[in-house]
């Protein structure tokens, strides 16, 4: 998978930009605040439709603009793809080949995208509420259907709350609450599910990389901690058994809080270096190391998932990487993955190490070579 140009119009600071892109690794150089992650926040936000930085698509059009608009030319096993996504103040359209997309989950999955940034060390030590957006950010990718059972179970979650929040203690309406908690749970476990399945695969291909990376001292261990309890990966009928149960035993507790206790919006998940957890008892370098396995898990298991290697948008994080884990990186992605890299100056990159690679010089929304 490669993308071999870019288009920005209205996009940031970017008022408009025609680059091409089709080196194995380009390089974004310049100071800070002159565009460099806005640019890799732009292939982003063309390959899910929302940015990883803001949930405010307001944010990402350009100064008393009302419509930003992103083009790229994709070039795929089955042939070239031309991606174009349109943000207004009105709403989101995108278009794959000319053709419209009725909904944006049709459009994610066209190109996909591992991106690590340095706030990326939060998915270790951050909230719970991280680490879901990772999840589903990276689930989405690869498995549209999961997009939909999200939008589905977030409707569900609203409606439920907001009853939750006007209800009287005792008030609840018996076979409402039935028909929610039924709806909830049909979603929740399809939700449950996948995000079982994706841990699953995600922790073989990061205790190999992460074991590798510490020469074999470590050892990763990721734990998923759903909201109630299961055993291992269960069917969906059994998952949706344990959901109802849970639900009746928390029904009391629900209505004195007014909101959902149970449910997959509560999910979390643990890494654990040696059987201890990283987030408390790691180090930085270590929870920088479970960072870094983890992104370069994603880019095996989206290989994995759909037989195409994804592009990899490393947001000025080499600097941040000592020398071992630096070369680590760049000879996991060397002629496999088209990368993406911002830095403020070479001098923190191993530049003697990377093939097939360009160099842009960004400055105040301008890209030179």
């Amino acid at each position: 998978m490669y993308l071999n140009s870019i288009q920005l119009s209205n996009y940031r600071n970017y008022e408009k930009l025609e680059i091409k892109t089709d080196n194995q690794v380009n390089l974004f150089v310049g100071p800070n605040a002159q565009g460099k992650t806005n640019l890799l926040e732009a292939i982003f936000v063309l390959a899910l439709t929302k940015s990883h930085r803001t949930s405010k698509d307001k944010e990402l059009l350009g100064w008393n603009t009302s419509e930003a608009r992103i083009r790229g030319e994709v070039e795929k096993k089955y042939g070239p793809l031309t991606l174009d996504l349109t943000l207004s103040t009105q709403g989101k359209r995108a278009r794959i080949n000319g053709l419209e997309q009725r909904k944006l989950s049709d459009f994610v999955g066209a190109l996909n995208v591992v991106m690590f940034a340095p706030e990326d060390l939060e998915i270790v030590k951050g909230t719970p509420g991280i680490r879901r957006r990772f999840l589903d950010m990276e689930i989405g990718q690869v498995q549209p259907g999961y997009l939909y059972s999200l939008g589905q179970y977030a409707k569900v979650l609203m409606q439920r709350n907001n009853y939750l929040k006007t209800a009287s203690p005792g008030s609840a309406q018996q076979t409402m609450m039935e028909v929610w908690n039924m709806q909830l749970a049909e979603h929740g476990v399809k939700i449950v599910k996948k995000r079982q399945n994706f841990i699953h695969k995600l922790q073989k291909w990061a205790q190999h990389i992460h074991s590798g990376i510490t020469a074999g001292a470590e050892e990763l261990t990721i734990v998923y901690r759903p909201s109630f309890e299961t055993d291992a990966i269960e069917e969906e009928s059994v998952l949706f058994e344990q959901f109802m149960i849970k639900l009746t035993q928390v029904k009391d507790q629900e209505m004195r809080r007014g909101m959902t206790l149970v449910g997959p919006h509560r999910d979390d998940m643990a890494f654990y270096i040696n059987g201890k957890e990283a987030s408390i008892y790691g180090s930085q370098g270590q929870q920088r190391t479970t960072a870094l396995s983890l992104k370069l898990a994603e880019i095996e298991l989206i290989h994995e998932e759909i037989g195409e290697y994804p592009l990899l948008l490393l947001d000025d994080v080499l600097s941040e990487l000592d020398q071992n884990r630096q070369t680590q990186l760049i000879e996991t992605f060397q002629s496999k993955v088209q990368t993406f890299i911002t830095t403020t100056g070479l001098e923190s990159v191993n530049v003697s190490k990377l093939h097939d690679s360009r160099i842009y010089y960004v400055r105040d929304g301008q890209v030179a070579r």
